[in-house]
């Protein structure tokens, strides 16, 4: 190879300030896909359990991550469940599905192993505690996201 095409011409990095703008749609694979159809479709909130270990993922994965299992065992859990940890926020972004203050919790739904990362609704932060039993509350008007789930409210 010629050594000129690896010629340093400047020790200056060129800076160019600007936006780009891409437009995306991001696919979220099959196991996504069922779990986001029941949510939207029946309110059900499906696991996927490995038939080798026995744990319960929500949410749903391809693999055990015990022991690398390839999980296609569904299981249905309840939408109730125990927060495990949870944190406040109180600044605003535009990115933030809701008004501030925000509670935002791992609930580890009945019938689950691993916790689901969500909003607290219905509560002030101050009596929000770790181990509180909370209850999913859903959109009336479903889209096959996440946020299907309004939020978790204590029972």
């Amino acid at each position: 190879m010629p050594k000129e095409l690896f010629k340093i011409v400047s020790e200056d990095p060129l800076v160019v300030q600007g936006r780009i703008s891409l437009p995306y749609r991001y696919y979220v694979g099959p196991i996504a896909t069922r779990f986001f159809t029941e949510l939207r479709d029946n309110k059900k909130l499906l696991g996927i359990t490995c038939t080798h270990c026995g744990i319960t993922y929500l949410p749903p994965r391809a693999t055990c991550g015990r022991c690398f299992s390839k999980l296609e065992k569904w299981t249905e859990v309840e939408p109730k469940g125990i927060l495990s940890t949870y944190t406040v926020t109180y600044y605003p972004l535009n990115v933030h599905p809701t008004k501030e203050p925000i509670i935002y919790g791992i609930i580890k739904l009945n019938g689950a192993d691993t916790g689901l990362v969500h909003m607290i609704g219905e509560t002030d932060p101050a009596k929000v505690h770790i181990g509180m039993q909370l209850e999913a509350v859903f959109k009336e008007e479903r889209a096959g996201d996440i946020l299907d789930i309004k939020y978790f409210r204590p029972v």
